[in-house]
């Protein structure tokens, strides 16, 4: 795990000093920042939540178990990628620990991995349920799924929001699919305990670190919400997504400047400069982490596709606001990751890294639902085909996504 450089929100002094700088100085990014455009009334939970509704829906799982069943590709593939994982084993004995402290660059790791990789374990577990109905794989999860609830107090050290984030965006995929399709499970109320005392305080207020740590802690609160059929964290994690979306992903449309993320305290040129990682020329689909490298944009990509696709089975779809700055971004990222040549205004010439397995979700959402051309990311997503799991909160995108029209 790696941490970024939190910029420091700005005292009222300091504001007012960043309001009188002259014509020539930069100009305050508080006027740019970016605000919902929908009212609450528009942008409200559903009424009635659909489950399971975290990342993946009924009639998702329905077609990935039909395209194994019937032998067919890429699933099939996927599906033996999947049941040839650790995650997918049933004599795994979970790691609980009471407090899992996470510092920078995982040091110490207390639990880190352990929490991390049972989740997705559970949620691996759960698909395995749903694709086979063999009992045996919802047992399983459902075990290790307990033996987490019934000990976990606190996330702790510098690492401990974005810790949460990742564990907390797998555990609900798990929990929605064996609460709303295995007979029994007597303690999914302790599990809903859990995720609202221990993991939605940690991530609801999100973060100014750099953007990867609050979509992903975003992501968690937005599952965590639908999971308890909790309304007022829905709604609330829906308000961070449109503030952070046009904060990480630049459009041109944008002008001169990115966005900046409300109470972020970027309100000079010089400071957004700074966030962007030194870079100072601005292009479609650059995200602020662009220049840091690849691999923690690609966590920020992924927790913005997923953030949008349980929007949509909820009802509530978010893909048609993000579409532009989503596609751009994909686009421009999987161009050189496919060895287009980086132009020298781009991050000096050089990017760090690879995306990872993480295009699949949004690439299936832009492309085949919403019918956008993405020509590099779909030679990229169809060339790491079958996409496995990240170990941290990204796993079988290719089996559950992949030409999913559900």
């Amino acid at each position: 795990m790696r941490t970024g450089t939190i910029p420091r929100v700005l005292g009222t002094a300091a504001a007012l000093a960043a309001l009188l700088t002259t014509a020539l100085a930069a100009p305050a990014v508080a006027e740019r920042s970016t605000t919902p455009d929908r009212s609450e009334a528009q942008a409200a939970a559903p009424v009635n939540f659909t489950h399971p509704g975290v990342l993946v829906s009924r009639p998702q799982l329905d077609f990935v178990r039909a395209r194994v069943q019937a032998g067919a590709q890429p699933w099939k593939s996927a599906y033996d990628q999947m049941m040839g994982s650790k995650y997918a084993s049933l004599t795994r004995t979970a790691k609980p620990r009471a407090v899992v402290e996470c510092g920078s660059y995982s040091n110490p790791n207390n639990g880190c991995t352990d929490e991390r990789e049972d989740a997705i374990a559970a949620y691996t577990l759960s698909l395995a349920w749903y694709i086979t109905q063999d009992s045996r794989y919802a047992r399983k999860a459902i075990q290790i799924m307990d033996a987490w609830s019934a000990v976990i107090k606190d996330h702790t050290n510098s690492n401990a929001p974005l810790q949460t984030g990742w564990a907390g965006s797998s555990w609900p995929r798990a929990a929605e699919i064996i609460k709303y399709t295995y007979s029994s499970w007597p303690n999914s109320g302790r599990f809903g305990a859990m995720l609202r005392n221990v993991y939605l305080p940690e991530v609801t207020n999100g973060s100014h670190s750099n953007g990867n740590w609050e979509l992903s802690m975003t992501e968690a609160a937005i599952g965590i919400a639908v999971f308890l059929e909790d309304r007022a964290a829905y709604d609330k994690a829906v308000g961070k997504f449109r503030g952070r979306v046009p904060a990480y992903i630049y459009v041109t449309a944008d002008g001169s400047l990115p966005k900046v993320a409300p109470g972020s305290g970027l309100d000079t040129r010089a400071k957004v400069i700074n966030y962007w990682q030194g870079q100072s020329t601005f292009m479609d689909g650059l995200s602020q982490e662009t220049c840091r490298d690849l691999t923690h944009t690609g966590y920020g990509l992924s927790a913005i596709s997923h953030i949008a696709e349980t929007s949509r089975i909820q009802g509530q779809d978010l893909y048609p606001e993000i579409a532009d700055r989503l596609r751009h971004a994909m686009g421009l990222h999987a161009k050189h990751q496919l060895g287009t040549p980086v132009p020298s205004s781009l991050c000096g010439g050089s990017l760090k890294d690879h995306l990872g397995p993480v295009t699949e979700v949004g690439f299936n959402a832009l492309a085949n639902r919403l019918g956008y051309a993405m020509t590099n990311t779909r030679t990229l997503t169809e060339r790491q085909r079958p996409a496995g799991s990240n170990n941290l909160f990204v796993a079988w995108e290719t089996l559950t996504h992949a030409n999913n029209p559900a």
